[in-house]
């Protein structure tokens, strides 16, 4: 099979059939072998039906419902688990992002060797203060961050090798973060693509501020992961040695002080010295066990379930 189109979505049920439409026409005119794969994340409409009776009329549509609403990142995981096709194309449900441009990316991944492509919607129909300036401040932090130069992190409209979205794991909130997840998998060849980014016609924006703020935390989580997160000792095994040796250090001065040179000067507890020799040899250790237990849970970490399924269209 050729494509695997991933769509997760939710509450978008008059977008849906016009999407397939689309989706069908562009995959006819260029012979495409194809599969639609819908991930309703717990919609409240009726999406669900709706992909039901997509299904019927087109053995290429395939979804997967929740239980209830997981989030993005879960829906991608779901969708990445079934998809069988050499490309893999994400792409949002709300009409936002075009299918035309699958072709090219198509031609991008196979033809040009990219593991990756993300889409880059340079010119944006969004709110200027709300999601424009936002978005910028936070694909600049992205990119200092992590050190994939991408212009546009945030966009659904992405293209991926097979092996790359069955080598990465995407939880939480990290599907902001697919290319960095990638990089740090091995897959380094990751390009970028200006696509076109067209206003919503249905319904209203799922995401509000608060992604934003998620994001910078999540961005915040993966540096550490990227750095740490395989030797967590290594951070925290470091500054609680440190931070011990320091407090050590002074209650050692501090003894051979009292014992040997002021002998009869005030108890060593009336001192200030003591209290942060104290606190710093308390903290040093805790720091250990943290990285000391962060190795032991590396090494015998679950496969606690992330979500439920509800429903499947094979």
């Amino acid at each position: 099979m050729n494509i695997s189109i991933v769509i997760p979505l939710l509450n978008e049920q008059e977008s849906l059939p016009e999407l397939h439409n689309w989706i069908v026409k562009v995959m006819t005119s260029h012979n495409f072998s194809y599969e639609i794969l819908f991930i309703d994340d717990g919609s409240t409409d009726d999406s669900w039906q709706t992909i039901q009776q997509l299904s019927k009329s087109n053995n290429s549509v395939k979804g997967i419902r929740f239980l209830k609403n997981y989030g993005k990142s879960q829906a991608l995981h779901a969708g990445f688990a079934k998809a069988k096709g050499d490309v893999i194309i994400t792409m949002d449900a709300d009409l936002q992002d075009s299918p035309d441009e699958i072709p090219e990316l198509y031609d991008l991944i196979t033809n040009k060797n990219y593991d990756l492509i993300s889409g880059w919607k340079k010119k944006r129909y969004d709110s200027v203060l709300f999601k424009n300036i936002p978005s910028k401040l936070f694909n600049w932090a992205a990119r200092k961050t992590s050190g994939v130069k991408l212009n546009d992190f945030n966009c659904g409209l992405k293209a991926y090798k097979n092996e790359v979205v069955k080598n990465i794991e995407v939880s939480g909130e990290m599907h902001r973060y697919i290319p960095v997840l990638a990089k740090n998998a091995g897959f380094s060849k990751i390009g970028e693509k200006v696509v076109i980014h067209q206003a919503r016609k249905y319904g209203s924006s799922k995401f509000g501020m608060s992604r934003f703020i998620n994001g910078f935390l999540d961005l915040i989580t993966i540096w550490f992961l990227s750095k740490f997160g395989k030797r967590p000792m290594h951070l925290f095994g470091l500054l609680g040695s440190i931070m011990f040796i320091i407090g050590f250090c002074l209650a050692l001065y501090l003894g051979i002080d009292k014992v040997f040179i002021h002998t009869k000067s005030r108890l060593i507890t009336n001192r200030p010295q003591f209290y942060i020799a104290l606190t710093s040899m308390t903290i040093g250790t805790q720091l250990f066990l943290a990285g000391f237990l962060g190795e032991i849970i590396l090494r015998t970490k679950n496969n606690e379930e992330r979500y439920k399924i509800s429903k499947t269209i094979e």
